[in-house]
């Protein structure tokens, strides 16, 4: 299944990603999603991808550095847990708007709304 990067964060380099792909989400969600990925990026001692699978799924992904030999795996799937049930309202938003605006079903619910208010009218 294809992946699209919403987000990147490197912990060493101090650096953040956004996908211009997605610059249109509103600013306080892309701080939000910043937030997160830095975040996570820190605490885990590693690069934080977040993203979508092509169905509107959302993924997270941790890539270790490859010196680090001392990377807890396990830890940073809890930690990624903690963060889904913390989010749980944002990371549902998120995928709603990608399968909305992102998506051949997304289109098509678009056409159908807009088809029921020209009717409406």
């Amino acid at each position: 299944m294809e992946k699209k990067v919403l987000a990147a964060a490197n912990s060493r380099e101090e650096k953040y990603f956004l996908s211009p792909e997605f610059s249109a989400l509103p600013e306080s969600i892309q701080e939000e999603v910043r937030v997160i990925c830095v975040l996570l990026a820190e605490k885990l001692a590693c690069i934080f991808l977040m993203g979508f699978y092509e169905n509107g799924e959302l993924y997270f992904e941790t890539i270790r550095y490859a010196d680090d030999f001392d990377f807890d795996e396990i830890g940073a799937e809890l930690e990624i847990k903690e963060m889904q049930r913390g989010k749980k309202e944002l990371l549902h938003s998120l995928q709603l708007w990608y399968t909305v605006f992102c998506t051949p079903e997304g289109e098509k619910m678009k056409e159908q709304l807009l088809q029921q208010v020209k009717e409406e009218q």
